[in-house]
């Protein structure tokens, strides 16, 4: 099984094109120490990921009335992540060296920010101390780093 960087998921070097079961696979993906894994009562699989298991699809800024903003992710698989304390939002390099952004999705997991859901962001970007980020149940994630092509 292998993740690759665009988000699909192969099994024999041929695609799974069937949503429904890349979304049941998603369920069951972990890590540990062993990397990623797709755990069943029956077995344990490696998963070889080219970077993150996931891809952030969509982003939206919603309003927590008196808690301030959030920033919501939608991923690939259908999994939702609110940057927070729970959720950070970071960037960093991922494969091949480059500077992308990324979300915590669920415990060891993460989603990489696709281009145009990161110029949502960009776009709602403040500076704070000479530095541009976002903000996000009241968390202050930094975006510097990162341009996109």
């Amino acid at each position: 099984m292998e993740i690759r960087a665009d988000g699909s998921w192969h099994h024999e070097g041929r695609p799974i094109v069937r949503d429904a079961l890349v979304r049941v696979f998603a369920s069951i993906l972990r890590r540990d120490e062993d990397g990623y894994v797709l755990v069943t009562p029956v077995e344990k699989v490696i998963v070889r990921v080219e970077d993150a298991p996931f891809v952030a699809i969509r982003a939206d800024r919603i309003d927590e009335g008196e808690a301030g903003s959030a920033w919501v992710f939608s991923t690939n698989v259908g999994d939702v992540a609110v940057a927070g304390p729970e959720q950070p939002l970071c960037v960093r390099a991922g494969k091949g060296g480059q500077i992308a952004p990324y979300v915590r999705v669920r415990a060891a997991l993460e989603a990489r920010v696709l281009r145009a859901p990161y110029y949502e962001l960009a776009r709602s970007a403040e500076q704070r101390g000479g530095v541009f980020g976002v903000t996000s149940r009241g968390m202050f994630f930094p975006l510097e780093g990162f341009s996109a092509p």
